[in-house]
C-alpha cells in the first residue's frame, strides 16, 4: 500500500466517522446549549438536569439514526473489503 492509498483510506474513515457521529453529536450539543441557557436564566444548578435530557436525546437519536449509521458503516466496510480483495 502506497502513501497515497493510506491517506485515501484514512480520509475515507474520518469522513465516515463524521457522517456517522455528526448528526447525533450536533443534536446533543444543541440540547446542552439550550439546557445551559435555561439553567443560566433560572439559576438552577442541578446536575441531573443536564444529564437526563442528554441521555434521552441520545437514545432517541440512536433510534432514529441507527439505520443511517448502519448503512454508512456497511458501505465503509464494503469499500475496505474491496480494497483488501484487490490486494491492498
Amino acid at each position: 500500500m502506497t502513501g497515497a492509498e493510506l491517506v485515501d483510506v484514512a480520509k475515507d474513515g474520518l469522513l465516515t466517522y463524521a457522517r456517522v457521529a455528526g448528526p447525533l453529536m450536533v443534536a446533543i450539543m444543541l440540547a446542552g446549549v439550550l439546557i445551559s441557557f435555561l439553567q443560566a436564566i433560572t439559576q438552577i444548578q442541578e446536575q441531573s438536569l443536564t444529564f437526563v435530557p442528554k441521555m434521552i436525546l441520545t437514545g432517541l437519536g440512536l433510534y432514529f439514526f441507527l439505520s443511517f449509521i448502519g448503512s454508512s458503516m456497511m458501505a465503509y466496510m464494503t469499500r475496505i473489503a474491496f480494497r483488501i480483495a484487490q490486494g491492498g
